[in-house]
């Protein structure tokens, strides 16, 4: 028997979350991301930008170019990226390149994310699912920053 859709989200969306508190525990931005293909996950990642010093090691970044080094190719067009919060235009640029079939995300991000610009910043035919989990990532977002501001 196949998982519908929505069941199928939630469990790699759990996963994705899973790596957003591996970064929470390291002082990050707490972002995860699991890249999925062929009901497997290939690719793990959290947010590492103070951890490398490096801006860009965005959860996204660093899920896609181990997804890519796995699958021994640069395009993901048959996977699906679940990430814990909306794609920032960067991360957005990345997963058009990489020509990503699917992305499934938690929370919106409507101080950075990629929808303030537009669809337009992912490839033509990546379709897009939206708030899958989003209560448990906000409420992991909003804990964090309230502990950095005391």
């Amino acid at each position: 028997m196949r998982e519908d859709t929505g069941s199928t989200d939630e469990k790699y969306m759990k996963e994705a979350i899973r790596e957003a508190f591996k970064a929470y525990d390291a002082g990050e931005v707490p972002v995860g991301a699991v890249v999925v293909c062929s009901g497997n996950i290939v690719a793990r990642a959290h947010n590492l930008t103070e951890t490398l010093g490096d801006v860009t090691a965005h959860a996204e970044m660093q899920a896609i170019t181990a997804a890519a080094n796995y699958l021994g190719g640069k395009y993901l067009d048959q996977c699906t990226l679940y990430v814990s919060l909306e794609p920032c235009v960067m991360c957005a640029g990345a997963l058009f390149w990489s020509q990503a079939g699917r992305l499934v995300y938690a929370a919106g991000d409507e101080k950075r994310g990629y929808s303030l610009v537009g669809r337009k910043l992912l490839h033509p035919k990546t379709r897009v699912t939206k708030g899958v989990m989003s209560a448990e990532s906000s409420r992991l977002l909003k804990e964090f920053f309230s502990e950095r501001r005391k």
